[in-house]
């Protein structure tokens, strides 16, 4: 980290001066000389020495390498024993202690009632105060800045001295001082007592901290309270209103120069003036006057570069005109005008003389000090200046001297500043002359460009990257250049940078996604990826002959290059993963993207059939091209070349589609033939022509094989070359039935007949089957679609309804197939079909016919399909594979589980929009733990979806899916209800009951009713059967109370005494029992307590009861309950003897909720109450204190936030 310096005004030694104060008070928002009866003015303007400031800057520093080290600026600091207090004294430095207490009490009034010139754009009693200074003119910018400067200027040619004062009262307010200002002037250079107080110290005498140094002619002394809030002055505040003040400061100092240059700039007092102070403020240890006096140094030295440019040019011209009037004839030449000339011309160089010795001073006295500021605002605005002199003014700034100090800051700590030198490389670099001017920086600091392209900050990293692609341009620009310079073939200015491009993706080896290359480069490289004209000629051979030919895997990625641009500029948005939504185009940017479209269309209609007669064998290279004419934009191309090249086109495309049987391929031609026709079928009308002309040889072929391998019996008999010939025919059909409506070629009969013979015999082979399930499927989508846009007749509704029925049988059937292929494809095709069919979004008239809902057989064969090849587990082989057969067997369990994947998210869409029943999803539940890793996502979403269709039956679901999962391990244990029978089977069950709670997240309010559900239902499967036992032995289920005392934390307090009150009205007495056998309710009875206190009171609020609703109870201290109690029970119906309040209990309870932090309240965990109780026998086991506690920490969230 950079060290924060120490300021000291660093000047020569001066002797005999003397000091006349004068105080600008700063803290009003107004200058004032002699206005204020707390200031005195004495100004004395003798002797004054106007080189002197040339003298003090030169002497400043002297180069100051020798004092300056890599990390910091170690100055030495002058001790001052005497120091201005601010007081106006008229003769010498006299302080006194009440002279001290007067300031400090002045200051501290200050700051405690500000007066009301501190925000002078703020209305006061309903009138708005009319700015009086400079801070206050500028703050405001309500006045154009250049009237603002006209006026001060006029100001200072009336009296330099008070509008100087003013200025520096400006800079001293931008930097947000609410302090004094004292002004001295110096006489003289024979007191060396004054070189001593160029100091900054605080006096703790007066609580105040002081800033001396010298802006010739003036010493200045800063007076400011020591606690002034170094984070909160103007620069840095945040709001649109700070953020136009910094504009306005910055114009400021520009327009300052601009207005100058004609009159004042040259005095030799004003700029000389600013340069003291601006380097005097920058040396100070306080960050506000450094940050503000350093930015209005940088654009001083940058207005001063506009400058001296504008001068250069001008003596530039003066000096051709100087040329021409010389080399005119003697008798038409005039001295005079010659002299004119000639001392405009020394005019210009002294001004030019006059500038760069300003920009020197404030370089060595501001930049050398601040580039390595602690503040890394400081060094950023340092950056970015220098990077603009170097680009304005080159001549003078880009040079090595120069540059070493961008160099330096690219290893800054800071992302700010390494980006400011970034973005100043790139203007450099973006200008062809300057950038050749950058050998021996690129020499020296090209690894540190290369290594930032992996800089932590992603911004950073960008910007390097586009740095080095500026540089690589220019660099492989003259290789190109003088490469072909040395031979007689044409340049091709993008044939070795799209080489390289190819040979960068082929070698990389970081991924297969072309796209995401493209769209790197598209913004840096549009004239390189759109050039498509020489990317097709290199792929057709047309290219210069001295060029070396493509190998296969360069045509390629080449035609994978041409497809992603081509894609890019026509739909003018980054790829998935690159950038958000899509955004609105400017008018600019509609007009490149209709320029490219036109480009695209009427370049590869003509080029692409050329391509695709090249690469018809080629599978993967067809495909993409084929991909091309889907961005065409047939309305933007000329008729006569659409005429003269479509029929080629299309004719190309057919004999792609008649020579190639691959699914992808075909595919892309049947989306061709789609895009071409147009979504409503306004395309060019021969591509309707020409997709009729093949879809009815399609199907002729299909009957005439059909009809040939049907016998006479109604069998079908075929031979291998007929059976795969029917196959391809039904793969073409397919692939175009799947893009265009082929209704009235009436294919649903012909391929309803092909499956379902298939399932009367089964005999057909599944490549032949396959793709007539899809082709039939499409066919229904496509009569049901027509039914629905358009009005049909009962007759064709009545007909659809009996195609959807027929074809759901197939797919019923054909869950039992030999083909595990076959099986999973009529699965998805049946539950896709029952979402589209029971979908709520039909006409009312259509609902009546065309809606099909699973009978409970259906669901019970979707349930089971589901169980046997998504759960089902798969046998393991045991046999030492090889390396290869690994690969192989780890991408089929991949693909495996893929697939498994789809047909468990179908068939959980079925349960989430209620085709099914939702207690379907008891049975999916159950596997949740055992695949979490494969399923848990699915699940999770499954259930967080139900539960937001219904929170009641969700939660009954989940009460289900535990009870039968009770119900098979109580089966396994032979019924027995000992607490020695909890195995690991059963804490499986438990662990899976604390997912589920998990599941409803932090907010019991929100859930209270679903989890009171649960409580109900789970209680109740508890007691189930009590009364038929008639004291013999405890219920059968009790056990899985220990299961429904995970849900008890999601409950509230007030909740909770519900439920223990609804618990009770199945025991004998509210004393529990201590016995071995009760430890299941005792465990669950202790979940729901919080203290002695809890029971007490809920036991006298039951005793209360009336008679009607006492409860039955059942004496379990003994292990048998009473005989009157289970008589009773036995002929009362469940719900009569056990009313279902818990329901209601969000409503009857609501008033007892005492806060929202009673929703979160931890109650003492039930182990730790049993320990102190009871001795827990051996073979329990009993689950750590400290995972009960940390639940709610654990929290595996399913639907946390759906609602609100």
């Amino acid at each position: 980290m950079i060290a924060e310096p120490n300021s000291v005004a660093n000047l020569p030694n001066h002797k005999n001066a003397g000091q006349h104060p004068t105080e600008i008070n700063t803290c009003n928002g107004t200058s004032s000389l002699a206005s204020s009866p707390t200031v005195c003015v004495s100004k004395i303007c003798s002797g004054q020495s106007p080189n002197l400031t040339d003298q003090i800057l030169g002497e400043r520093k002297q180069e100051t390498a020798g004092g300056e080290e890599e990390n910091g600026i170690h100055e030495e600091v002058v001790s001052e024993s005497t120091v201005q207090n601010g007081s106006c004294l008229r003769n010498g430095n006299v302080k006194t202690f009440r002279g001290k207490r007067k300031i400090r009490e002045q200051c501290e009034n200050r700051r405690r009632h500000p007066s009301d010139g501190r925000r002078p754009n703020q209305p006061q009693n309903g009138e708005v105060v009319e700015a009086v200074t400079l801070f206050e003119v500028v703050i405001m910018g309500k006045s154009a800045m250049q009237s603002v400067v006209d006026d001060w200027i006029e100001a200072y040619k009336s009296d330099r001295d008070v509008a100087l004062l003013d200025l520096i009262n400006f800079f001293i307010q931008c930097s947000g001082c609410q302090g004094m200002v004292t002004a001295e002037m110096f006489q003289s250079s024979q007191n060396c007592d004054v070189m001593q107080k160029m100091t900054e110290t605080f006096d703790e005498a007066t609580g105040l901290q002081y800033k001396k140094f010298m802006a010739y002619p003036w010493i200045l002394t800063v007076t400011w309270p020591v606690d002034m809030d170094d984070k909160d002055y103007p620069l840095v505040k945040a709001g649109p209103y700070w953020k136009k003040f910094r504009t306005n400061f910055c114009d400021f100092t520009s327009v300052l120069v601009q207005q100058c240059q004609f009159s004042i700039l040259y005095d030799n007092y004003l700029m000389d003036t600013i340069i003291s102070l601006l380097s005097g403020l920058a040396e100070s240890m306080v960050r506000a006057f450094r940050h503000t006096s350093t930015l209005a140094a940088m654009k001083l030295l940058t207005a001063l570069v506009n400058l001296i440019v504008s001068i250069d040019v001008s003596k530039h011209n003066l000096e051709r005109l100087y040329e021409v009037e010389k080399s005119r004839p003697t008798g038409k030449r005039t001295n005079t005008r010659l002299d004119q000339l000639e001392k405009k011309k020394k005019e210009y160089e002294q001004k030019h003389l006059d500038i760069e010795n300003m920009m020197n001073a404030i370089f060595k006295g501001t930049f050398l000090q601040r580039y390595r500021d602690i503040i890394p605002e400081i060094r950023a605005i340092c950056i970015e200046e220098i990077a603009c002199w170097m680009t304005t003014y080159p001549d003078r700034f880009l040079t090595d001297s120069y540059l070493k100090y961008i160099g330096w800051m690219l290893y800054d700590k800071q992302p700010d500043v390494r980006l400011k030198c970034l973005q100043g490389l790139q203007g450099i670099f973006g200008q062809k002359a300057l950038g050749c001017k950058m050998d021996l920086f690129t020499c020296r600091f090209k690894d540190r460009l290369v290594s930032m392209t992996l800089d932590r900050d992603h911004e950073v990293a960008v910007q390097a990257m586009k740095l080095l692609m500026l540089m690589s341009h220019l660099i492989i620009q003259e290789i190109e250049i003088e490469a072909f310079s040395k031979s007689n073939a044409k340049w091709e200015p993008n044939s070795s940078q799209l080489r390289a491009l190819i040979d960068f993706f082929l070698e990389s080896e970081l991924h297969s996604h072309v796209t995401y290359l493209v769209d790197s480069l598209w913004d840096w490289a549009p004239s390189l990826l759109k050039d498509w004209e020489y990317m097709t000629a290199l792929l057709l051979g047309n290219a210069d002959s001295h060029e070396q030919a493509l190998t296969d895997a360069h045509e390629r990625v080449l035609i994978e290059i041409i497809l992603a641009t081509v894609r890019e500029a026509a739909e003018f948005h980054p790829p998935v993963g690159r950038g958000g939504t899509r955004r609105i185009l400017s008018s600019r940017e509609k007009k490149i993207q209709v320029e490219d479209c036109t480009r695209i269309t009427e370049h590869f209609i003509v080029v692409l059939p050329q391509l695709l007669a090249k690469y018809s064998v080629d599978t993967e290279k067809v495909t993409n091209l084929l991909h091309i004419p889907q961005y065409f934009d047939l309305e933007l191309c000329s008729a006569e070349l659409l005429d003269k090249h479509l029929d080629t086109f299309l004719s190309e495309i057919k004999a792609v589609v008649n020579k190639h049987s691959y699914t992808d391929v075909l595919n892309a031609c049947a989306r061709v033939y789609a895009t071409l026709c147009g979504e409503d079928g306004s395309g060019h009308k021969k591509v309707g022509l020409a997709r009729d002309e093949l879809v009815d040889e399609l199907v002729h072929t299909l009957n005439q094989c059909l009809d040939t391998f049907w016998d006479e019996g109604g069998g079908f008999r075929a031979e291998k070359e007929g059976i795969h010939h029917i196959c391809l025919t039904l793969r073409r059909i397919t692939a175009f039935h799947h893009a265009h409506d082929l209704t009235r070629w009436n294919l649903y009969d012909t391929l309803a007949k092909l499956l379902g013979f298939e399932v009367e015999q089964n005999a057909l082979p599944v490549q032949v089957l396959w793709p007539a399930f899809q082709c039939a499927y499409s066919a229904l989508l496509w009569q049901l679609s027509s039914a629905l846009e358009t009005t049909s007749s009962k007759e064709s509704i009545l007909a659809l309804r009996t195609h959807l029925k027929q074809y759901c049988h197939i797919c019923t059937c054909y869950l039992s197939h030999r083909s595990r292929k076959l099986r999973e494809k009529a699965f998805m095709i049946l539950c896709d079909l029952l979402m589209i069919v029971s979908h709520q979004g039909l006409s009312d008239g259509l609902i009546e016919c065309v809606e099909y809902l699973p009978s409970s057989s259906l669901q019970s064969k979707l349930l089971f399909f589901v169980e046997d090849h998504v759960f089902a587990e798969e046998p393991k082989e045991f046999r030492v594979l090889t390396g290869e057969e690994v690969k192989k067997m780890e991408e089929q369990k991949l693909d495996a589980l893929q697939q498994k994947r789809c047909l468990l998210a179908a068939y959980c869409k079925l349960i989430v929009h209620n085709v099914v029943e939702m207690t379907a999803a008891a049975e999916i539940y159950k596997h949740y733990m055992r695949t979490y890793n494969d399923f848990g996502d699915i699940i999770k979403e499954t259930l967080s979806r139900t539960r937001q269709n219904d929170k009641i039956q969700s939660a009954k679901t989940l009460i289900l899916c535990l009870q039968q999962l009770f119900q098979k391990h109580a089966r396994s244990q032979d019924n027995s209800n000992s607490i020695n029978s909890i195995d690991s089977s059963f804490n499986n069950i438990k662990e899976l009951a604390r997912r589920f709670a998990l599941t409803f997240g932090w907010d019991q309010v929100k859930s209270r009713e679903s989890v009171a559900m649960i409580h109900k239902d789970g209680i109740e499967f508890a007691f189930q059967g009590i009364g038929a036992l008639e004291g013999k032995s405890l219920p059968p289920n009790l056990n899985f109370l220990l299961i429904l005392s995970e849900f008890s934390n999601k409950l509230l307090k007030p909740d909770k005494r519900l439920v223990y009150s609804y618990l009770l009205r199945y025991t004998s007495e509210p004393a529990l029992c201590k016995e071995e056998f009760v430890y299941s309710l005792e465990w669950y009875r202790t979940s729901l307590l919080a203290s002695d206190e809890d029971e007490s009171s809920i036991i006298s609020s039951i005793s209360e009861w009336p008679s009607d609703r006492t409860p039955c109870k059942k004496n379990l201290s003994e292990g048998s309950c009473a005989k009157t109690s289970h008589t009773e029970m036995a002929n009362t119906p469940s719900h009569a003897h056990c009313p279902s309040d818990l329901p209601s209990l969000a409503q009857n309870s609501r008033k007892r909720l005492k806060s929202h932090d009673s929703c979160h309240q931890e109650y003492p965990s039930g182990p730790e109450r049993l320990k102190r109780k009871y001795s827990i026998p051996d073979g329990v086991m009993v689950e750590n204190t400290v995972e009960v506690l940390a639940e709610e920490a654990d929290i595996d969230v399913v639907g946390a936030d759906q609602e609100t």
